[in-house]
């Protein structure tokens, strides 16, 4: 299956074909590779930041709405730097 890409585009992971790195029914951000999607691969950012090729029928291309896309896209910040501030707030 060859998922279609843009510079904006996701991909959700419906298998993960035993990769330890995919976990199923999570969105990835896409990243256009026409080389790789012609051999049936997709570049995705992984749990490490990093982007990787994976089969594409792993995934499913997702249609997002504009602003949720805003948000994925935004430098995220990691749970323990959230989970501090809110037991600052809370103390």
């Amino acid at each position: 299956m060859k998922l279609q890409q843009s510079a904006g585009s996701f991909a959700l992971c419906v298998e993960d074909g035993g990769m330890e790195d995919l976990e199923v029914r999570k969105i990835y951000q896409a990243l256009p590779d026409p080389e790789a999607n012609r051999e049936g691969y997709v570049r995705v950012i992984d749990e490490s930041g990093e982007d990787y090729l994976y089969p594409s029928n792993l995934f499913v291309s997702v249609k997002l709405p504009a602003a949720v896309v805003r948000r994925l896209k935004r430098p995220s910040r990691s749970r323990s730097n959230i989970a501090r501030r809110q037991v600052r707030r809370a103390g």
